[in-house]
């Protein structure tokens, strides 16, 4: 059998320092405050961060929100100045105590992260409430992701669904898989597959890896669409063709079953090993479910048809989907 459907990413997105980069706006058009905030956009568009921070700093220090923002994303990516965690939150708290919702949320992630501030869940969903009230799409997402896990708030798969939804129907990838998992569990929802459908196949037409491997199961399964095997296989080849190897395993079960696509032992053959050699350790039910589809087709295989499978992984590269 192909490998069962993907639940939701359990983790909150941009958790690690090395990504906290992904925290901060990028927009520095501000046309209220004149030419200088235009001069500062074209600097970052060029690379010159010290001319950037250099017009910036003076709006912040005189109380700009928007500026007190970009002064900290500064800080906390280390743009022409010491990449400075506490610097950079004390700026997001100044901007966030003025109600500027991308501070808000950002002065929340350091909280929810012990970044630049000590770890605290109850401040993170203060500040992270503040911004999702706002409309901010990622702080919506973020607590729908603390009341499904109890931090900071009471755990409450109702109001997780809700505030996941918010984001979702703003156009967020990961918030519209996580709301389709919902439906598929029933968890805050009435359990829907049709819904689930739905909101996979948004989070997969904008590339979400997962979205599209378990849009793929619910064409095989029929569960909430009409069972369409080519269908199937075409969203698991798209996540396979990035490197996915849940997907990777998934397609190669269809090759050997000759399920949507004509049998073919040696691209299932392909398919399984690499996604066996992709899984790791921790998910070792995951890759023997790909090692068993392997060994399936393996003994109805010639030696030269096993060297080509082999050759054909060895020389695979994973692909960006073109959109």
């Amino acid at each position: 059998m192909g490998i069962k459907i993907r639940k939701r990413e359990r983790v909150y997105r941009y958790l690690t320092v090395g990504l906290l980069i992904l925290l901060f706006s990028t927009s520095l058009a501000v046309p209220a405050l004149g030419g200088q905030f235009e001069d500062a956009e074209a600097a970052y568009e060029r690379g010159d961060y010290e001319t950037v921070f250099r017009l910036m700093k003076p709006f912040a220090e005189q109380g700009n929100a928007q500026a007190q923002n970009y002064l900290g994303r500064m800080y906390a990516i280390g743009q022409d100045v010491p990449q400075d965690y506490a610097e950079a939150m004390k700026w997001f708290r100044k901007a966030a105590e003025q109600g500027y919702a991308k501070s808000q949320y950002n002065l929340g992630q350091g909280f929810l992260q012990g970044i630049g501030v000590p770890q605290d869940y109850g401040e993170a969903a203060k500040w992270t409430r503040k911004a999702a009230e706002q409309g901010d799409a990622s702080a919506q997402y973020t607590l729908g992701v603390m009341y499904r896990l109890g931090d900071g708030v009471s755990q409450d798969s109702i109001e997780a669904a809700k505030w996941t939804r918010k984001a979702a129907e703003q156009g967020d990838a990961v918030a519209q898989f996580n709301l389709g998992v919902m439906y598929v569990d029933g968890q805050g929802v009435p359990q829907n597959f049709v819904e689930a459908v739905k909101w996979y196949r948004k989070a997969a037409e904008q590339g979400h890896i997962p979205a599209q491997n378990n849009l793929g199961l619910m064409y095989a399964g029929a569960r909430g669409v009409p069972q369409d095997y080519g269908e199937a296989v075409k969203w698991y080849r798209k996540a396979a063709e990035q490197g996915d190897a849940i997907a990777q395993n998934n397609l190669g079960f269809m090759y050997a079953n000759g399920r949507g696509v004509s049998q073919d032992y040696v691209l299932a053959h392909m398919w399984s090993n690499l996604a066996a050699s992709r899984f790791p350790a921790s998910e070792g039910e995951k890759r023997e479910q790909a090692i068993k589809t392997r060994d399936f087709v393996a003994p109805m295989m010639t030696p030269d048809q096993i060297a080509e499978a082999e050759r054909l992984e060895r020389e695979w590269k994973p692909k960006k989907e073109e959109k």
